[in-house]
């Protein structure tokens, strides 16, 4: 549904799965994702991604090194890495990630990630990085647009597409981000 709804980043973490199943969904998420034009990208599980040949893998924290992942997935594929300081981010790009993740921006319940670092961080942190940086937790689309203008090139958003009616939310966030 999202997909087809015209968004064109999908990011597959899945926590509670065995890896067996979290690998079935990958390939099937693959096979739209090659379909629509759309980029895939695995959190976690670098062994997951190549097998399925998404275009990259998103690594937290306590992940493999950028490095030394880099190496097994290759030049040719994404890396990502979620962040919640600028010592962090600076890191990450150092290291070679392609993007960063950065959050919370907001209070956020799809999951515990500490306290929110707010706009101002938000700001200050893309003052310093040169890599795009996916501003992630609490965006909705009331705040989505100031995330927007203080620093971030993109949002992940979950809840705030889930909740209601997800084909409508996603056109009024593409919408938003589109203009």
């Amino acid at each position: 549904m999202a997909i087809s709804s015209g968004i064109k980043t999908i990011q597959l973490r899945e926590k509670l799965l065995s890896k067996k199943d979290i690998y079935k969904e990958a390939l099937a998420i693959r096979a739209l994702t090659l379909r629509r034009n759309v980029t895939f990208i695995v959190n976690d599980y670098i062994d997951i991604a190549l097998a399925v040949d998404a275009d990259g893998v998103h690594l937290g924290q306590d992940d493999m090194p950028v490095k030394e992942a880099r190496k097994i997935i290759g030049r040719g594929k994404i890396i990502g890495v979620s962040t919640h300081s600028l010592r962090q981010a600076l890191d990450a790009e150092a290291s070679g990630a392609d993007y960063i993740g950065f959050g919370p921006i907001f209070k956020t319940r799809t999951k515990d990630a500490g306290e929110p670092k707010g706009i101002i961080s938000l700001k200050k942190l893309g003052e310093q990085v040169n890599i795009p940086i996916a501003a992630i937790g609490g965006i909705t689309y009331n705040n989505a647009r100031e995330v927007l203008n203080n620093g971030a090139d993109a949002i992940a958003v979950a809840s705030g597409i889930l909740s209601g009616d997800i084909k409508e939310n996603i056109k009024r966030f593409l919408a938003m981000t589109h203009s």
